[in-house]
């Protein structure tokens, strides 16, 4: 649970469509952008954290399928979509630092963390460094590791998922892409190659749930991932969404939506009751220290 202090300063309304506010703070000296659920405070707090080079503007979809139940917070990173740059590059471990920093802005002593892509690896780092803030954590298309490795892979595998992604998305990431540039680009790509991603994966200890689409190319095989999945007792869910690919928070906002409304509540995998014969939701692994199913 976490309250908020009062908004800074609201930018404008919530466009149409959209039900949460748009506002500004300052954090370590960079402009921060961010959105904000108008729920009440006492909501439990879920924070949003986008992908590589990426606003959180592709994870609104979901995120704004869950604001009537969680204080939703959806900030762009210091350095990335309309917020400005820190005054140091960032690698993951100081988008942590700023994540945590950002919740510290808005009063929030704990949270849920919901993470697409790079945001993975981010929430891990966030664990590692800030385990009593983290309540559950959720995993969708992680990525960042050594399967993403070299550059020319990673760059191979974005440009395969492009042509298996919804067309509308292209309208929303490609000026996001265009504002980070390409040497951040290279530079943040040099930072993941570093970041010990399986490592922190594993050794987390808290309700986990892994959400992957079974297009997506840049994650590993069915087999690897189980085998992964294995060499830890962790609170650990892995599930698959069949027909989606990597921004699974944009394209499956639904399915994705009610797996975490199941995953929160400790309720059984079954597919989304409002897309029937869309997309099929398939439990691969459940860790043995997850918590227990509990009664309808």
């Amino acid at each position: 649970m976490g309250s908020t202090k009062p908004a800074r300063r609201t930018r404008r309304a919530p466009r149409p469509g959209t039900r949460l506010a748009e506002r500004w703070t300052t954090i370590d000296g960079a402009r921060v952008f961010y959105r904000e659920s108008e729920s009440p405070p006492d909501a439990p707090v879920m924070l949003h954290v986008h992908g590589f080079g990426l606003s959180g503007r592709y994870l609104l979809p979901t995120a704004e399928r869950l604001a009537d139940e969680f204080h939703t917070l959806v900030p762009d990173l210091p350095g990335f979509g309309r917020s400005s740059k820190a005054a140091n590059l960032l690698d993951v471990p100081d988008l942590a630092h700023a994540a945590a920093r950002f919740l510290d802005d808005r009063g929030v002593e704990r949270a849920t963390l919901v993470g697409n892509s790079m945001g993975c690896p981010v929430i891990c780092e966030f664990a590692h460094l800030y385990p009593d803030r983290i309540d559950r954590a959720v995993l969708v298309s992680p990525a960042g590791g050594i399967y993403n490795q070299p550059f020319r892979r990673a760059a191979a595998q974005i440009s395969r998922d492009g042509g298996r992604e919804p067309f509308k998305l292209m309208g929303v990431v490609t000026p996001d892409y265009l504002r980070f540039g390409v040497p951040s680009t290279m530079r943040m790509f040099r930072s993941l190659t570093k970041y010990p991603s399986l490592e922190r994966l594993l050794e987390l200890r808290l309700p986990l749930l892994v959400v992957l689409g079974d297009r997506d190319p840049l994650m590993p095989g069915a087999a690897r991932v189980q085998e992964v999945a294995a060499a830890t007792e962790n609170h650990v869910l892995v599930v698959r969404i069949e027909g989606a690919a990597h921004a699974i928070n944009y394209s499956h906002s639904g399915e994705l939506a009610h797996l975490i409304r199941l995953f929160m509540a400790d309720r059984p995998i079954v597919d989304d009751p409002d897309s029937p014969g869309f997309a099929r939701v398939v439990e691969i692994h459940r860790g043995a220290l997850h918590p227990p199913l509990q009664p309808e």
